[in-house]
């Protein structure tokens, strides 16, 4: 069977489910994965024979891709700010968004902007809750070399895939440290937590925590909503911002005077989000925008 035939074939099934650009650009990456091709191998050679084996994993692929299944969970890969990812159910798809987290503590960390932290990444420990993949605290670790950074989740699995990302190479060209990566609860129990490490150690708090509510399923692609974990993703109707009322807590024992804090949050609660930090004293909580100009961070200090 030929690249040509292959894609058609594979655009036409996704197409049942996703708009036709977007299936055809899925089906392109899929095959980038499995075969020995690159990315305009279909344009200069669309007739490249694809062997029978080949075409029946391609099409158990397509297969799972049209059911819903999240291209990133087929190849086992998600790519975020610039690396690539081991990604399974067990854990969060990175999302875009969500590097903009990344990219406002690294210019906060280099002294850009109202914010400031030291300048020397070794002198900086970071701490990240909710970790998931570990895409923030890898991401944070790698682009600052020396800095210290702790990872916490509840979930076994995730931790699992968020300690076996390799990035062996990039570590040992820069220096960059491995996270330290530990099971806690968020949202109960920290304590336990703390009698192990030394409060007010971190100079940063992020997370990205469980913030959808469940009211907002019928908002979601269906794919998210059957393949996602939903422990990563939904909050209750009558509670949905448990999680920040927890990471404040945690602020309040772990973050450095004058350390800040910066989480992801639902757009629709920015400013209860805010007044959560607020209430405890932080100071400077503002909200930051993303790049569609919608509430998507709030920023938080701890008083000096």
């Amino acid at each position: 069977m030929s690249l040509k035939e292959i894609i058609q074939e594979g655009t036409t099934l996704l197409s049942t489910l996703y708009p036709g650009r977007e299936a055809r650009e899925m089906v392109l990456r899929y095959l980038e994965s499995i075969l020995p091709i690159s990315r305009h191998t279909h344009i200069i050679e669309p007739y490249y024979k694809v062997s029978e084996n080949d075409v029946k994993i391609i099409r158990d692929a397509f297969s799972r891709m049209a059911s819903g299944e999240p291209l990133q969970y087929v190849t086992r890969i998600a790519y975020f700010y610039g690396r690539e990812f081991t990604v399974s159910p067990d854990v969060l798809i990175p999302r875009p968004e969500t590097e903009i987290l990344c990219r406002t503590v690294l210019d906060f960390a280099a002294g850009k902007g109202l914010q400031s932290v030291p300048a020397k990444p070794s002198d900086l420990r970071i701490l990240d809750l909710c970790t998931g993949s570990g895409c923030i605290a890898w991401t944070l670790a790698l682009e600052m070399p020396g800095a210290q950074v702790t990872a916490v989740d509840i979930s076994d699995a995730a931790l699992s895939i968020a300690s076996s990302q390799d990035f062996s190479d990039e570590m040992s060209r820069t220096g960059a440290l491995i996270p330290d990566f530990i099971k806690a609860d968020v949202l109960s129990n920290h304590l336990e937590w703390s009698r192990e490490t030394s409060l007010h150690q971190f100079d940063i708090i992020v997370s990205n925590p469980p913030y959808v509510m469940e009211s907002e399923k019928a908002l979601m692609r269906t794919n998210v909503l059957e393949h996602e974990p939903h422990l990563a993703l939904f909050v209750p109707d009558n509670d949905p911002l448990v999680f920040y009322r927890a990471i404040a807590r945690w602020a309040l024992l772990f973050l450095k005077p004058g350390g800040y804090g910066l989480v992801e949050i639902n757009e629709a609660l920015s400013f209860d989000t805010e007044e959560i930090f607020r209430d405890l004293k932080f100071a400077d909580v503002c909200t930051i925008n993303d790049l569609n100009d919608r509430p998507r961070f709030v920023f938080f200090r701890s008083r000096i």
